[in-house]
């Protein structure tokens, strides 16, 4: 998901129930970081979504610079 941001990788799950999104962080030693987990409704990435999950690495990134 380069979108959100460099390193930023996607888990698409679907089952009976509908279709999830997770978008994570695995480029650092530390830890995995899960940017944003979320149910979908429609076939395109709102891009609310989209927005969460940047924030959310921008975040990350700015405390790790710390």
């Amino acid at each position: 998901m380069a979108t959100v941001g460099s390193g930023v990788n996607e888990i698409r799950l679907r089952d009976e129930n509908g279709i999830a999104r997770i978008f994570y962080v695995a480029k650092f030693e530390e830890a995995i970081y899960v940017l944003h987990a979320f149910e979908k409704k429609t076939q395109k990435t709102d891009s609310r979504d989209i927005d969460i999950a940047k924030r959310r690495y921008k975040v990350l990134i700015e405390e790790r610079g710390r």
